[in-house]
This record gives C-alpha cells, sequence and structure tokens, in this order.
C-alpha cells in the first residue's frame, strides 16, 4: 500500500526529497515550512493535524533536523532512492534520506535522520552517526567511523580504518587519512583542522 508522506522543508532539499517519495509510488501529501511565502500546507507545528501520514525532514542544517525530530510525535518515512545500491545487510535509522546512485555496502550501519547525498559511497563496515550529512560523491574506505552530527563535504574522501568524533565537518575535498579525535573542521590533503 502506497504511503502518504508530509515532507518538511520547502526548499531544493524538500524537493529533491519529493521526487525519492514519488520514485517509490508513494504519495505527497504537501510540504511543512515555517515561511509562508512558500506553497505549503501550513506552518511546521501544525503538524498533528495531519492523520494516517507519514514525515521526513529535508532540511540540510543539522540542529533544525535534531529540534524538529525531537519536537514533533509522529511516524517518520525513511526515503531511499530506488537507484540507490544496498547491501540487504545494511541497518538504516528512521527519517534517514538516501538519494540517487548512492552506495552503501555490505554489514554497515547509518543512523536516524541522516543523509546520504547524491553518489556518495559507503564502503562496508561503515558506521554512520544519527544527524549526520554524507554530502555529494564523498567516499568512504571500509570500516570508517563517523560520529554523530556530522558533515562530509563533497567529494572528500574518508580512508579505510579511520574513525571520526562527533559533531566534525570534513571540508569539501578533504581526504581523511587518520583518525579525527577532536571536533572542528577539517580542511586539506591531508585533512588538517583548520586553524591549526
Amino acid at each position: 500500500m502506497n504511503q502518504k508522506v508530509i515532507i518538511i522543508g520547502a526548499s531544493g532539499h524538500g524537493r529533491v526529497v519529493a521526487d525519492i517519495v514519488r520514485s517509490n509510488g508513494d504519495v505527497v501529501v504537501g510540504f511543512l515550512d515555517d515561511d509562508m511565502s512558500k506553497n505549503v500546507l501550513g506552518r511546521i507545528d501544525s503538524y498533528s493535524q495531519y492523520d494516517d501520514v507519514q514525515f521526513v525532514i529535508a532540511i540540510g542544517n543539522t540542529e533544525h533536523r535534531i529540534h524538529i525530530s525531537e519536537t514533533l510525535d509522529c511516524n517518520w518515512y525513511t526515503a531511499i532512492h530506488p537507484s540507490a545500491v544496498i547491501s540487504p545487510s545494511v541497518t538504516i535509522g528512521e527519517g534517514t534520506v538516501i538519494m540517487p546512485n548512492a552506495v552503501v555496502n555490505v554489514n554497515s550501519t547509518i543512523g536516524k535522520h541522516c543523509i546520504i547525498n547524491t553518489a556518495a559511497v559507503i564502503e562496508h563496515d561503515n558506521i554512520i552517526g544519527d544527524y549526520s550529512h554524507i554530502s555529494v560523491g564523498a567516499k568512504l574506505g571500509g570500516t570508517v567511523s563517523v560520529g554523530k552530527r556530522s558533515w562530509v563535504g563533497i567529494g572528500s574522501t574518508v580512508s579505510n580504518n579511520v574513525s571520526i568524533c562527533d559533531d566534525t565537518i570534513i571540508g569539501a575535498g578533504a581526504v581523511v587519512v587518520k583518525n579525527i579525535n577532536t571536533s572542528g573542521i577539517y580542511i586539506g590533503v591531508p585533512a588538517k583542522r583548520h586553524g591549526e
């Protein structure tokens, strides 16, 4: 039976998530957004008036995703594009969005309300913490751990057997070759903490 889905966030990311929902044969009921100038059903706090629907957060900002997911008492929809290649052994948390052409290989675990963006590659035995974002074209080798609320930037690379702590940002195109144990912003090749 087709799921009815309301998307929280009506910007570009929300439109991409809407495409994913429709690609799965599910129904986009509409959008909720606090910016009422957009074509939306209502503000986010109006969610409780909608029955028999699931919700998905389509907002890139990590703090906003956390706040919304912890505030709303609802059923979360996990949006996975049909073109994504995902091993049957992968575990995916509620509310996560996996974009077109992403790859998630064997025995990996993806937390809740994550974003696995277009053409990202997550190799075998990875652990991606809750609310993390693996950006467009990022590539994570085998047995990589990415902490909660972290952001792995567009086109970046993380070598095999590397661990990245919570609340860390990996800059666009950076190459991470050793463990990151202190949160912060890491840039360059090889990646170093910004300001050091």
